[in-house]
């Protein structure tokens, strides 16, 4: 069969509608009213891991920021539908090689134009840069020349002209267009290449909106945006400006909402999941978004490796009452997990082969936890770290008490001040517990949940994972064209990781926010992040 596609729409249908059909609870809206077109508004966010460098970044601090400056061959609507932004059209006969077309008026701030070399040099430094490991070079494993370390360049990359670049894939695979408004796949201009460091602590982008000043990253503090006059696409900012407060807790940016001086929050603590609703009306948000929350144990660790490791991964998620916990500490703002993905993802299913593992079963869970020690008797205690500039401190406890209470075994949380610092362990490999971790998705398909974070030497895989059989069914899932059967395999790839637990899942998360009485035409994407460029703002 030969496939012909113009543009990209098409490819996310089925995805897209799955989340149309989820829906939202509340809020998501307000009024539609005319703001000011300088005023700036005031937002939530957290200290970015690393330099804003989309070839590095992977995780929201960071995110948030790269996908408001910078404006990559397609974004995602509200929906998770993509929609062209740079990209004029992307066509494919057989899903393996594509011709891409880009806008011809299209320029980065410094002034420097965005031509079809602006990816390609982008997409060659990001996966193979000599002496580097980039977290972004894994979302261009499909592309041919990517196994060939010595070599400087990807083979299948090609600059055809100013506006046009074509791209081969090792195999057909059909949801590549989808994943290009990921931001590891955004231009670079060549002013990036000269210092990638300098260039990551004032960045220059080609999107909605740019750096307030050479100064606008005030660490720990603030990040400033503006809006670019020059950007013309659909995402044209709506108002002067983004200024992200980074706070060190959600309960400071909460506060800060009820009074007045901060205008976004996109993230509610625990604290307060009981009463926001009726603190802030209508103004508050509570609607299905695609994220996935867990905890992972790297089998670097004592007792957690080999045959040892799986029975005690698998006795500790029987150890957790997830029922208990979402209902009295997310007061039913989170849904016990069935899998690794998000319900709002097409392909989704709450009834895998060997997803008994999620349930709570303190008998069998003291039963394997028994047959580990026999292999190894347990020594030490067990703990989860975690950033403590963000609620998680209450479930960690409730998780942990649980493992004493179930399994008789010391156990505790280990927090760790600020998100970077906690990151910065986790990818440095240098923390030595298991740790929280969790996906918001990049785009909409359930290999974004599985391929990043457990495939063998994925840039997200932060327990070290290795499968060559569940490899193989990412590969298989991939090389489908049809996106029902694709799932499928994807479904069976996660019964390998049911049998694994390279990751623990808890639960899947609604986004949880709400907006101050200044701001209008808040609406929150399907991820959980909210569409800055459509905010208005009276002065």
């Amino acid at each position: 069969m030969k496939i012909k596609r113009f543009g990209v729409a098409a490819i996310a249908l089925a995805a897209a509608g799955a989340l149309t059909l989820s829906g939202c609870a509340t809020g998501g809206g307000g009024s539609s009213t005319k703001g000011s077109s300088s005023a700036i508004i005031t937002v939530n966010g957290t200290e970015p891991q690393n330099p804003l460098v989309p070839a590095i970044t992977n995780e929201v601090g960071g995110g948030k920021i790269l996908d408001s400056i910078f404006a990559g061959l397609v974004y995602y609507d509200a929906l998770g539908a993509p929609v062209n932004d740079v990209a004029e059209s992307i066509t494919t006969d057989d899903a393996k090689n594509y011709t891409i077309k880009i806008k011809g008026d299209q320029k980065f701030t410094n002034g420097e134009k965005v031509t079809a070399k602006s990816f390609v040099d982008a997409w060659n430094y990001t996966s193979q840069a000599e002496g580097q490991t980039f977290a972004g070079s894994y979302f261009f494993s499909s592309i041919a020349g990517y196994e060939d370390a010595a070599a400087a360049k990807l083979t299948g990359l090609k600059v055809v002209d100013d506006t046009t670049f074509t791209v081969e894939l090792s195999q057909s695979e059909s949801d590549f267009p989808l994943r290009l408004g990921y931001s590891a796949f955004f231009p670079l201009p060549e002013a990036a290449f000269k210092d990638i460091a300098a260039f990551g602590e004032n960045p220059i982008g080609n999107g909605p909106y740019m750096f307030a000043s050479d100064k606008a990253w005030a660490h720990n503090e603030k990040i400033e945006l503006v809006a670019n006059p020059d950007y013309n696409g659909d995402r044209k900012a709506q108002n002067g400006g983004v200024t992200f407060v980074l706070y060190s807790s959600e309960d400071a940016s909460y506060a800060d909402l009820l009074s007045g001086n901060l205008d976004i929050l996109d993230s509610i603590p625990a604290s307060s999941l009981g009463s926001y609703q009726a603190d802030l009306g209508d103004r508050a948000v509570n609607q299905p978004a695609a994220i996935f929350q867990s905890f992972t144990i790297p089998a670097r660790l004592p007792h957690f490796g080999g045959e040892e490791g799986r029975l005690r991964r698998a006795a500790l998620s029987m150890a957790i009452n997830r029922d208990e916990i979402t209902k009295v500490i997310f007061n039913e703002t989170r849904t016990p997990a069935h899998d690794f993905t998000s319900p709002v993802i097409d392909g989704y299913s709450d009834s895998l082969a060997g997803s008994e593992v999620l349930k709570y079963n303190p008998d069998e869970a003291k039963k394997l936890w028994a047959k580990a020690d026999a292999i190894s008797p347990w020594t030490g205690t067990f703990q989860i770290g975690y950033n403590a500039d963000s609620s998680h401190q209450a479930w960690v406890d409730a998780v942990t008490n649980g493992f004493k209470n179930v399994l008789g075994i010391d156990a505790s949380g280990a927090p760790v001040p600020t998100f970077a610092e906690f990151r910065t362990s986790v990818t440095d490999r240098a923390i030595q517990t298991a740790f929280r971790t969790g996906w918001q998705a990049d785009y909409p398909a359930l290999y974004n949940f599985l391929g990043p974070l457990y495939g063998t030497g994925a840039g997200s895989n932060d327990g070290d994972y290795s499968n060559p059989e569940f490899d193989a069914l990412l590969k298989k899932g991939l090389a489908e064209t049809d996106l029902k059967t694709a799932n499928k395999v994807f479904q069976d790839a996660q019964v390998i990781l049911l049998k694994d637990l390279p990751a623990i899942p808890l639960w899947y998360a609604t986004v949880n926010g709400g907006y101050g009485e200044a701001v209008s035409n808040v609406q929150f994407g399907w991820n959980s992040v909210p569409l800055y460029y459509e905010v208005t703002k009276s002065e």
